[in-house]
């Protein structure tokens, strides 16, 4: 049996289908929280409190803040995997809403963010140029080195994620690190 939905809707249905004896255990591992922005992380993480009991538990893994080095190595690799990944975003453009981005046109750029604690991905143009999105009725126009900013990964102190799954309304458990890999798996219970 195949089950599809987002991650919010698919908890509310297993929370209630539940036995009414017992605890759920939610998992959100990878370090897939790191993709929203604090705020949005904020009301993620309210979500699935709201969608447990109190004793429930959640097991959340975060990616760790590493050295800067480290963290371009993984965003701008030597092999060219993840700028093909950041130029799909204007193939799937041009192939699903009729774009006409010129994909070799763009380079890829990963920048570390240390006050903000996050890695940036940016497409950068690589000439003065203009590009049609016919479905989204919309033009737009690039300069050379102006950049589309198309994701963010932001990485967290190992009491960072402490506290913001304490302002969640959940209470640490355990929490385990490797940090050789710098990562972090976090068992917080609902409040």
């Amino acid at each position: 049996m195949t089950h599809q939905a987002t991650y919010e809707a698919g908890l509310a249905e297993a929370t209630a289908r539940r036995p009414a004896r017992g605890r759920a255990l939610a998992l959100f591992l990878g370090s897939n929280i790191g993709n929203f922005d604090p705020p949005g992380a904020a009301e993620f993480l309210r979500t699935i409190r709201s969608a447990l009991a109190p004793g429930d538990a959640l097991l959340l893994g975060t990616d760790l803040v590493k050295p800067e080095r480290q963290l371009l190595l993984a965003y701008d690799d030597p092999l060219g995997v993840t700028a093909a990944f950041n130029r799909n975003l204007l193939v799937r453009i041009n192939r699903d809403l009729g774009g006409d981005f010129d994909v070799d046109a763009f380079g890829h750029r990963a920048i570390w963010n240390a006050a903000d604690s996050r890695v940036e991905m940016h497409l950068v143009s690589a000439r003065r140029q203009s590009a049609r999105v016919p479905r989204a009725s919309l033009e737009v126009h690039f300069e050379a080195d102006e950049t589309i900013w198309t994701e963010s990964s932001y990485k967290y102190e190992p009491n960072q994620v402490t506290a913001m799954l304490e302002r969640a309304s959940f209470s640490r458990v355990a929490q385990w690190i490797d940090e050789r890999a710098r990562f972090a798996l976090t068992l917080v219970q609902a409040e």
